[in-house]
């Protein structure tokens, strides 16, 4: 972020923040920052469910925009991928019954996925970003973002990684972060997830790729692999 305050700011077309916090423009002045638009998920977030990737995909987020040191977080009040919690605490009474996410959405009559993105691209453009890099796997996310006249402009995507895909050890700790700083993260307990308690998670990322077209590959053994990066999606 910048350090240019006051007068500099004003020339620029921002507004600097209230007094007594921190100053400087809303969004740093680079070309195609990372962005992550992310719908919350109370259950993966807060309560450290393993049934789901999104307290992971959040703190990973986090995580790669701090080391940039720059770029942008959307929060979007979309719990349940836009049913609501209590409707997902019923589709998850259904997957316990052996549904996958998808058909307990749809036995409770609702889309499989029924979020939309107008509320990011305005609040994108409020901040003036019209060039990104998106965190997500989610094709139907780079869809929305780029569609309805939008001048939005999705470079490339940047797939957001399972680390405990590839971590022998069993930790998805990074390796740029070591035991005595993580413990200091508030979001440290999600990316230090390990192998023999993510395959709730696992069948999730499976499901989302078989049926609602996300960026992950199988390859013949059933390994969950991830696509490589894309230039730009029409």
């Amino acid at each position: 972020l910048s350090d240019r305050s006051g007068p500099a700011l004003s020339k620029m077309g921002f507004e600097p923040d209230p007094v007594d916090s921190f100053v400087a423009p809303r969004v740093s002045l680079v070309n195609a920052p990372l962005v992550r638009i992310h719908s919350e998920c109370f259950t993966g977030e807060t309560v450290s469910s393993v049934r789901c990737d999104c307290g992971y995909q959040l703190a990973e987020a986090m995580r790669l925009i701090q080391r940039e040191g720059r770029g942008v977080i959307v929060y979007l009040r979309q719990e349940g991928r836009g049913i609501g919690l209590l409707e997902k605490l019923k589709a998850y009474n259904l997957q316990d019954m052996g549904h996958d996410t998808v058909d307990a959405n749809l036995l409770l009559n609702h889309p499989a996925d029924a979020r939309t993105y107008g509320a990011a691209r305005a609040i994108l453009a409020d901040l003036g970003v019209d060039k990104l890099r998106l965190l997500t796997n989610n094709t139907d996310k780079i869809r929305q973002l780029q569609g309805h006249g939008t001048r939005l402009d999705v470079v490339c995507h940047v797939p957001m990684y399972p680390r405990w895909w590839s971590n022998d050890n069993g930790s998805s700790l990074p390796a740029t972060v070591d035991n005595s700083s993580a413990s200091e993260l508030s979001y440290s307990r999600h990316l230090a997830l390990q192998k023999n308690v993510m395959a709730e998670a696992d069948q999730y990322l499976k499901t989302k790729a078989q049926r609602m077209g996300h960026m992950l590959s199988l390859n013949p053994t059933s390994q969950l692999l991830l696509r490589p990066l894309t230039s730009k999606l029409d």
